[in-house]
């Protein structure tokens, strides 16, 4: 779906074949979600050749997803665009890189990292039988870290506008794009908590912190167009001391 992935697995007796098996799954996620192919069942879906009788479920669960997520967050996390077309990314991301996670896992492998499109799902420690370390990028100057924090079985996902420009948008302020702040940072229990939230905590713009500080098991971090940082009252845990 246009995002760079890597992965790491530190346990020696990790092979190609694991490798493979992850990146398979993630062609497959591609070849069925994006928005960006003609073949996919989401771009069939949304030019009207694929009726919902016959969507997979792999679809019925990612919308049903969408919709416990929109349900959750007031409304402020949907996935109809202003064009009227459906883009369950917003989902989809989250869940496709803990659906790897746990490829490698039921594999046996324990230390690990999964980093698609800069969203992470972190397992055990680093090859310095450390805890993972994961950058929060400088909007304005993206080859220098603002803060580093450091994580082991927690996800991490950032929602923001240096990269891909506005695209996420307040379907409760009649899908004008978010822009009040430009880089959200959120660590829940896994990416797809996290992901999801970080979205919609965006789509929020100023209050997004205020929403995450309310989920238990959640911290974030939020730069505005000002360059102010708000974090949560929680987040100061996960921070490198380095």
């Amino acid at each position: 779906m246009g995002m760079p992935i890597s992965v790491e697995i530190i346990d020696s007796n990790a092979t190609e074949s694991i490798f493979n098996k992850v990146f398979d799954y993630f062609t497959h996620i591609d070849e069925k979600f994006s928005t960006y192919k003609k073949t996919s069942e989401i771009t069939a879906i949304n030019e009207g050749r694929l009726k919902e009788d016959a969507w997979s479920g792999e679809m019925h669960l990612m919308f049903a997803l969408c919709e416990e997520t929109k349900k959750e967050t007031g409304g402020y996390f949907d996935i109809k665009k202003p064009d009227g077309t459906l883009d369950p990314s917003g989902i989809v991301k989250g869940w496709s890189i803990w659906q790897a996670s746990q490829i490698i896992q039921k594999d046996g492998f324990k230390n690990f990292y999964v980093d698609a499109g800069g969203d992470i799902q972190a397992g055990g420690k680093n090859a310095d039988d450390e805890l993972w370390s994961v950058g929060i990028k400088n909007p304005w100057k993206q080859d220098e870290n603002v803060k580093i924090v450091r994580v082991t079985t927690q996800g991490v996902a950032t929602s923001g506008t240096y990269i891909r420009g506005l695209h996420i948008y307040n379907p409760r302020n009649g899908n004008k794009p978010a822009n009040e702040i430009t880089s959200l940072t959120v660590i829940g229990p896994n990416v797809y908590e996290a992901d999801r939230f970080a979205t919609a905590a965006f789509a929020m713009g100023v209050h997004g912190t205020h929403f995450i500080e309310r989920l238990p098991g959640f911290e974030a971090y939020a730069i505005d167009n000002n360059k102010m940082a708000t974090m949560t009252s929680g987040f100061a845990k996960y921070l490198s001391q380095e």
